[in-house]
């Protein structure tokens, strides 16, 4: 019988908040589950934040959140999934940084933890207790790490960049209707 140590142990109930948490916001985008407003309501949603299409927007967000939550639980191909997720919390943070740092202000506080809690699991590896240990770390290779972090920041600075371009060109165009007067 293999004795597992506290680190196994910490990166277990590491894997099982954050993914839990992250699982459960994508459901919420995806299915309207606790409390959310499913691919409807979010995608209306992405759209007033520059996120386009919104419904594309929120599909992807919420594959990224639940499939990659999902997976970081489970300790399966740990390194694409915690991208994922860590690429989602940025687009997430990005919405929040104007609001500042802390949550109670609207800030970025909250997805900037979950995000850096999913890139270290991402580069950490989920320890023995997970289902890529069981499994020969077939879809946890070393090479995996900055493969799936590297595409996710590219995917990641892509989309977040073309959202911020037509967040400012509105606030642009609606300084000019207000100069026009």
């Amino acid at each position: 019988m293999t004795c597992y140590d506290r680190r196994d142990l910490g990166l277990l109930l590491l894997r099982l908040g954050t993914g839990g948490v992250l699982a459960a916001h994508g459901a919420q985008k995806l299915f309207g589950w606790f409390g959310g407003h499913g691919l409807e309501g979010t995608g209306q949603f992405m759209e007033s934040v520059g996120y386009a299409p919104g419904k594309a927007s929120a599909t992807a967000a919420g594959l990224a959140e639940a499939g990659g939550g999902t997976l970081l639980a489970l300790g399966l191909a740990t390194p694409a999934a915690g991208a994922a997720a860590a690429g989602a919390m940025a687009g997430a943070a990005a919405v929040h940084k104007p609001n500042g740092f802390f949550a109670q202000e609207g800030g970025y506080e909250y997805a900037a933890t979950l995000g850096l809690a999913a890139a270290g699991l991402a580069i950490t590896g989920p320890g023995r207790l997970s289902l890529d240990h069981a499994s020969g770390h077939v879809f946890d290779r070393g090479w995996m790490v900055p493969v799936a972090l590297g595409v996710t920041a590219a995917a990641t600075a892509v989309v977040v960049g073309a959202r911020n371009r037509r967040v400012r060109a509105k606030v642009e165009g609606e300084q000019e209707v207000l100069f026009e007067d």
